[in-house]
């Protein structure tokens, strides 16, 4: 049974009631998990609130809390194939990329923000009047974090790892779907060091349930949300009751542009990572695709080829790369999108795969309108929609005309173009021939219906304290 972990030990819900966790692949039910009421939300929020008010967790020194936050990270590398079998029974992601990326990289957050908070500076601001002003960074409190099934564990820690390193103390809800990894990690983390209450999951769903409930606890200081855009808004208008700043990283819907001076082998293989990473639920996919006219169709025909080739099958299998969507309601949306395809789009590869799996193959669409749903709307599956184009201007307003902006692609061997290009794009980060490379020193998020505010490096530190001035006579 996957159980919630509140105040440095494993509880079990007071109503005894517990829903499934669905392996995707099999459609089988592989584990019992805890459901979170009200009680098990104010313990937890009770558990962080001592936690943060009287224990030593705030007090300690940048150094102490990064050794114990560098210990949780060693065993998040010890822990490997637990981690990495749990987001993959859960969400059916392939094993061999939870191995190879996601709990490296989970680890990694940890290690990255114990070390930047420790090494950050503060300022300071000589003053005419003799006075000496400078600024500290003091822990927010207790954040409520609530984390997406499409990258369960790392995106867990992007949330978890800077708020601890910065003092404050955590309740985790993961997504419903994808438990297990969650109370794993917060196992680790008591077995590292952190104190007790200092980090807490609870598990359960989201509108008047747990999620509701915690995102409207009173004893909240900040919510940091991953996840879709509609549920972004009521998370923001939570915030707005309590006066809670709130960070959200919410949808997107990718524009991924390939000039025709570009580099035609490196495009086309960053292109299909970009689409078809993860089956698609990636919300930094380039799900629409514009490829200057001069060489869209040397582009789609070798695009095409590297979508067959793709290995489709049984996420546990070393072979594969791409493995069922994450639930049978996400496989259902995603269906969806064929059955309302615009007549004049044509499918030159891909499509459900018509085998009873929840199961969709690398899918290639043109001729779409631009104005169609699926040209449109996020599927959040591994579906491209490819468009031409003939100019640059006329690549930027295609890549800007969508209410999303959370990230964008450009290919070309033009310097000068892609720094152009690249302010030109209304995105919150922009690659510029590659896909999915990250500094975590660097902004993350969206504009539009992307999302609301930054984080990573300074701009994790921003949110997760409360900067405050200091001012005195000399």
């Amino acid at each position: 049974m996957i159980t919630h972990w509140i105040d440095g030990k494993a509880e079990k819900s007071a109503s005894g009631n517990t829903f499934d966790t669905i392996n995707p692949w099999t459609q089988q039910k592989w584990e019992d998990v805890c459901e979170a009421g009200q009680a098990e939300v104010d313990a937890a929020v009770a558990a962080a609130r001592a936690a943060f008010d009287d224990g030593p967790w705030p007090r300690m020194g940048f150094a102490e809390r990064g050794a114990i936050i560098h210990r949780l990270a060693d065993l998040i590398e010890e822990h490997i194939e637990e981690l990495a079998h749990a987001d993959t029974n859960d969400m059916g992601k392939p094993l061999s990329a939870m191995r190879v990326k996601d709990v490296p990289r989970a680890a990694q957050n940890f290690r990255f923000f114990a070390d930047h908070a420790r090494m950050s500076v503060a300022e300071a601001y000589p003053m005419d009047t003799g006075h000496h002003a400078y600024s500290r960074y003091e822990p927010a409190g207790v954040v409520a974090a609530i984390a997406p099934w499409n990258f369960p564990l790392m995106l867990e820690t992007w949330k978890v790892a800077p708020a601890l390193a910065w003092g404050n103390t955590v309740v985790l809800k993961p997504a419903e779907d994808t438990p297990a990894s969650a109370t794993i990690m917060a196992r680790l983390a008591t077995e590292a060091g952190v104190p007790d209450g200092v980090f807490n999951v609870i598990h359960g769903f989201g509108p008047n349930a747990a999620g509701e409930m915690l995102t409207h606890h009173p004893d909240i200081d900040r919510i940091t949300f991953t996840g879709e855009s509609n549920t972004g808004r009521k998370i923001a208008a939570a915030g707005a009751a309590g006066l809670v700043p709130v960070s959200l990283e919410l949808g997107g819907k990718g524009a991924n542009i390939v000039f025709e001076d570009a580099d035609m082998d490196a495009a086309v293989s960053w292109s299909n990572k970009a689409i078809f990473t993860n089956a698609g639920q990636v919300c930094l996919a380039g799900s629409r695709l514009f490829v200057q006219s001069s060489i869209f169709d040397e582009f789609v025909e070798r695009f095409v080829e590297s979508a067959k080739a793709m290995v489709v099958g049984d996420p546990t299998s070393a072979a594969t790369q791409i493995g069922p969507l994450a639930s049978e309601t996400h496989f259902t949306k995603v269906a969806g999108f064929f059955d309302d395809l615009h007549p004049d789009a044509k499918v030159l590869c891909g499509g459900v795969s018509g085998d009873g799996r929840w199961v969709v193959n690398p899918t290639v669409i043109v001729d779409a309108p631009l104005d169609a749903r699926i040209s449109c709307e996020e599927v959040f599956g591994p579906v491209v929609t490819i468009f031409p184009f003939d100019t640059e201007e006329e690549a930027i307003a295609l890549a800007n005309d969508t209410n999303y902006g959370l990230n964008a692609m450009l290919f070309s061997e033009n310097a000068r173009r892609t720094h152009r290009v690249a302010a030109a794009l209304n995105a919150g980060t922009v690659w510029v021939n590659c896909f999915f490379v990250r500094d975590l020193r660097a902004p993350f998020g969206g504009v539009g219906w992307s999302g609301v505010g930054r984080e990573g490096g300074n701009f994790s530190r921003e949110f997760f304290t409360e900067p405050k001035a200091v001012v005195m006579e000399a």
